[in-house]
């Protein structure tokens, strides 16, 4: 059976696994899916091994076909929007009478699949990219020191697939090259030396990856890239090139609004279920390598906000410059906030940004704080617009609690006094100023947070501290 259009919409709106919706979930959170896929006679569940700090770490087999393929997902513990696609298909496969049982059959007869969905769990309690012993996984393939790497290595070593898929998360500043737009996906075919020669084994990779783009452009038109193919010795997706397995390389990008990654998932399972289809029945060997060499590489000028043409004024002198903002995501528990910085400053004429907007004849305003201390309660929408367009960003709030409380106030709420805002543009400083001229703030900056004064920020979701 082969899948077109509507038939990944209606599987994947019906199998979606609805208990991981976040992207912080724990250890813990999988472990009641795991039990119940385990109780399915379609699925063979195996505790492989466990963490440094004894978390289990578990590999579910599905189908008896002569195909073997292995896939694996947060190895690095920050990225775990695969993690999310394999419960999805776990659902998927589990499921009958949908119409797409005759899918199934061709998968379970031609293919097994291995998958790993969590190997390294430590450092997803932390939400961090390193294990538990602050190594980083995906560099531990040649000396495996760590005991998820070996884990891994182990089960190369015994399965023999023929397949592996190697399952990450990129950041969210890759761009299509001379485009705003994001990549969703990146794809590579992992090169296993330095001169990235290309194999059968490597050959066949690259032709999977042509039939993935492929149905990826049907959702995500030109939001596909290839990764960059610079050979990685010690890293597993070289080395399982290397060592017979054709290997793909899947990076879960960003799509503008997507927060957690519900989108980018889709299109994980959406790559995935194509992928199979064409190993089972081999249909991937008629596609050209040449189409493989068409898929642009990542460029990596995006970022959060680009404002163009601002006046400066300093020291006495004016200029007329370009100014990048990210926002970089700390983690409390389950949680996180951002601190927006400013990351570049001058001709930015070949970046872009999510936010992107021309403000010439606006000038840089510092930010202030506002004079009189508040009581929590005394905060609401309406007030705090109010103050952003008197030009604060600042307020000392009182009687709130321990510092580190999220709130989503387009504001910089502190519990000290002592909060400092900076008076003058500066290279890696906090992102908080105004835009507008002598007579009226026409925009806001506050914690790398764009605002246009004259629309409401009630409903904003700011993900902000308390300072």
């Amino acid at each position: 059976m082969k899948l077109v259009k509507e038939d990944f919409i209606k599987a994947f709106s019906f199998y979606r696994e609805k208990a991981l919706m976040h992207r912080r979930f724990k250890h813990a959170d999988i472990l009641p899916l795991i039990e119940n896929i385990g109780r399915s006679e379609r699925f063979a569940l195996a505790e492989i091994g466990a963490s440094t700090e004894g978390r289990s770490i578990f590999r579910l087999q599905y189908g008896k076909g002569p195909i073997k393929i292995l896939l694996w997902s947060q190895m690095h513990g920050d990225e775990p929007t695969a993690t999310m696609a394999m419960f999805d298909l776990f659902n998927f496969f589990k499921g009958k009478d949908d119409g797409f049982d005759a899918y199934r059959h061709d998968i379970e007869s031609n293919v097994t699949l291995y998958f790993i969905p969590m190997l390294n769990p430590d450092g997803a309690e932390r939400f961090q990219r390193r294990t538990a012993m602050d190594v980083d996984m995906n560099r531990d393939a040649r000396a495996t020191a760590t005991v998820e790497a070996a884990l891994l290595k182990k089960q190369a070593m015994l399965l023999k697939p023929d397949f592996a898929f190697n399952l990450h998360n990129q950041n969210n500043y890759y761009n299509i090259p001379g485009t705003s737009t994001p990549v969703t996906i990146s794809l590579l075919a992992p090169a296993y030396d330095y001169a990235r020669n290309i194999n059968e084994t490597r050959r066949d990779a690259m032709r999977v990856i042509v039939g993935i783009n492929k149905i990826l452009q049907e959702f995500i038109p030109n939001a596909v890239a290839k990764y960059d193919d610079e050979h990685t010795p010690r890293g597993f997706g070289d080395n399982f090139q290397q060592w017979g397995a054709r290997t793909i390389l899947i990076e879960s990008g960003a799509f503008a609004g997507d927060t957690e990654k519900m989108v980018v998932r889709k299109c994980n399972f959406i790559a995935l279920l194509k992928a199979f289809e064409e190993i089972a029945d081999q249909s991937f060997a008629q596609y050209a390598i040449a189409d493989y060499e068409c898929i642009p590489f990542n460029d990596g000028k995006l970022h959060d906000v680009v404002l163009r043409n601002l006046t400066v004024v300093q020291e006495g002198n004016q200029i007329v410059v370009d100014v990048a903002i990210r926002q970089q995501e700390k983690t409390i528990g389950t949680d996180y906030y951002v601190e927006g910085a400013i990351v570049d400053i001058g001709d930015l004429a070949d970046f872009y940004g999510y936010v992107d907007i021309d403000v010439s004849g606006l000038k840089f305003i510092p930010a202030k704080k506002y004079d009189k201390s508040l009581r929590w309660d005394q905060l609401n929408s309406g007030f705090i617009q109010n103050l952003l367009r008197a030009g604060i960003a600042a307020v000392h709030v009182v009687g709130c609690g321990a510092a580190g409380k999220l709130h989503q106030f387009p504001m910089n709420i502190v519990s000290s006094d002592r909060f400092l805002l900076e008076s003058s543009l500066k290279l890696d400083s906090s992102a908080n100023f105004f835009i507008g001229t002598d007579q009226k703030m026409r925009y806001a900056v506050v914690n790398g947070y764009f605002l246009d004064l004259a629309v409401s920020h009630h409903q904003l979701q700011h993900r902000n501290r308390l300072y």
